[in-house]
């Protein structure tokens, strides 16, 4: 498919906010902040950035993705459906007895999803071990991982990151959502992380930051990242959790909550304001 210009990116992922936050309330449960943050970053790949069959979703020879912080399935499960993986109705069965969607991202069950995770810091590990096979295979393709900061809470975590840099694992971009909160709280608060570009470095990574919500820092870094040779590549987003809703914003209550009615016809009314005055420019 064509590149998306910037302006559309923004609209197709406010469209994936109202998805998600709508599958959340349905559910009457799920991980919406966090979800919110993160998904420019996942919208730009999918729709910019990885070469994906939506046809042939097991390509061998397909982009990866991780959502290596599994329980923001809502964002993940809407950008998949928007992109063409599965129609957008089956959102409707997001953690339902009944339906196939978990809470946490599936891949046996939800076209187009590369890797279970929810244990927090087996995704990005999974993901390593993907980038290297892609390299002892001489194969092309990439692989992308989304994490928390919290999740760099999780010592397996830095275990990857030691493997991806050992065989220089430069098929690999690894994305940090620096949201600054986690469900206890601030992460500076909960356990320190900074300074994480002087860590990341330390540990053989090339390193970008960003903010990551501005399309033109997010496709750059994803360019150069795909530039960068003999070293794995890690993006320092830094986000809003609870992004595009004005009482989610910063606030770490929003991590794991469900919006009420109201609350969705707010933020829903919110993101369609936002889509509207996008779509005028």
């Amino acid at each position: 498919m064509q590149p998306l210009s910037n302006q559309q990116l923004a609209i197709k992922a406010n469209e994936a906010r109202i998805l998600g936050l709508t599958m959340v309330h349905d559910a009457a449960s799920g991980h919406p902040g966090g979800s919110m943050s993160c998904m420019d970053l996942v919208t730009a790949l999918y729709f910019n950035v990885m070469h994906v069959d939506t046809q042939n979703p097991q390509d061998p020879d397909r982009d990866r993705f991780v959502m290596s912080k599994g329980h923001c399935s809502p964002a993940l499960y809407p950008v998949l459906a928007l992109r063409g993986f599965f129609p957008v109705d089956e959102l409707h069965m997001f953690r339902r007895i009944d339906g196939h969607m978990s809470g946490h991202v599936e891949m046996h069950h939800v076209r187009g999803v590369d890797m279970s995770t929810g244990s927090l810091g087996q995704g990005v590990s999974a993901a390593v071990g993907m980038a290297l096979g892609g390299k002892l295979n001489h194969k092309d393709y990439r692989v992308y991982a989304v994490m928390g900061d919290g999740e760099l809470d999780e010592g397996q975590g830095w275990e990857a990151f030691m493997s991806a840099a050992k065989y220089k694992l430069d098929n690999l971009c690894v994305i940090v959502d620096v949201n600054g909160l986690q469900i206890d709280g601030a992460t500076k608060d909960v356990m320190p992380l900074e300074p994480l570009d002087q860590k990341f470095a330390a540990f053989g990574f090339h390193v970008i930051t960003i903010n990551g919500h501005d399309f033109d820092q997010i496709l750059s870094a994803y360019q150069q990242a795909a530039a960068t040779k003999g070293q794995p590549t890690v993006i320092l987003a830094k986000t809003v959790k609870g992004k595009g809703i004005s009482f989610m914003e910063n606030d770490a209550g929003w991590h794991g909550k469900a919006p009420n009615d109201e609350q969705l016809a707010q933020a829903v009314s919110e993101l369609k304001a936002k889509i509207k005055e996008l779509e005028g420019n």
